[in-house]
């Protein structure tokens, strides 16, 4: 398992920050959803809150492809 996780989150063995905050927010906003689907909405976190992990999330596994896709295309000129 942890061969797993070091192979996903590392390229070359290079840790990449952006996979390793991808990988955390999408740990949390799945823990999120699961507990509060057997919860009551008073205890539910702010919806902003959950909404800011969202975006942070995104654009962090967005950069980490968007740095796939920039490097690829300037190596080819």
């Amino acid at each position: 398992m942890k061969t797993f996780i070091m192979s996903m989150l590392s390229e070359s063995a290079k840790i990449s920050s952006k996979r390793v905050i991808g990988f955390l927010g999408f740990i949390a906003l799945t823990v999120t959803m699961v507990c509060n689907s057997f919860t009551t909405l008073d205890i539910a976190p702010a919806p902003e809150l959950v909404t800011a992990v969202e975006y942070i999330t995104i654009g962090a596994l967005f950069g980490t492809s968007l740095d796939k896709i920039i490097t690829t295309n300037s190596s080819a000129k």
